[in-house]
């Protein structure tokens, strides 16, 4: 199967809900532009300052679907408060690697952990059951556009 995106969201301010979009642009050193962090206003932009951890963030459809279904709750890919979700890849193993999203050149920065803030939000514990499963921290080497539906690729 090939690697995919599936969904792109993202939000001009800290703590609203995250809107899909049919594509979005990524700028090197900065993020995607018109999403929350780009402007420095997300709710970890003091934590992760100076640093290219709060670029693009992406989750797994299948840690999602699985964690529903383990949990008997019906979240959306929104509710995670990830900007692209995938399909078809480990995420995990990208840690500290280069990869594409479409023609757009990123870098695994970090697993992006399930925190406090995220079950507040949600008003459910999740944790324990999305520790190593909520997603990739990702730091933009080339600028460029991203579509739903672009390939994903590791080489």
């Amino acid at each position: 199967m090939t690697a995919r995106v599936i969904e792109i969201l993202f939000t001009e301010n800290a703590g609203e809900p995250l809107l899909a979009h049919p594509s979005a642009t990524l700028i090197a050193g900065k993020g995607i532009v018109g999403d929350r962090y780009y402007a420095a206003q997300g709710t970890f932009s003091d934590k992760f300052k100076g640093t290219p951890g709060l670029e693009v963030t992406l989750i797994e459809q299948e840690k999602i679907d699985e964690f529903n279904t383990i949990t008997g709750l019906n979240f959306s890919t929104a509710d995670f408060r990830r900007n692209i979700v995938t399909q078809d890849i480990d995420l995990n193993a990208l840690v500290e690697q280069e990869f594409y999203v479409g023609k757009v050149k990123l870098r695994g920065i970090m697993l992006c952990e399930p925190c406090v803030h995220l079950e507040k939000l949600l008003d459910t514990k999740l944790i324990k059951g999305l520790t190593h499963k909520a997603g990739l921290r990702a730091q933009i080497i080339t600028s460029g556009d991203i579509a739903i539906s672009d390939t994903i690729t590791t080489n």
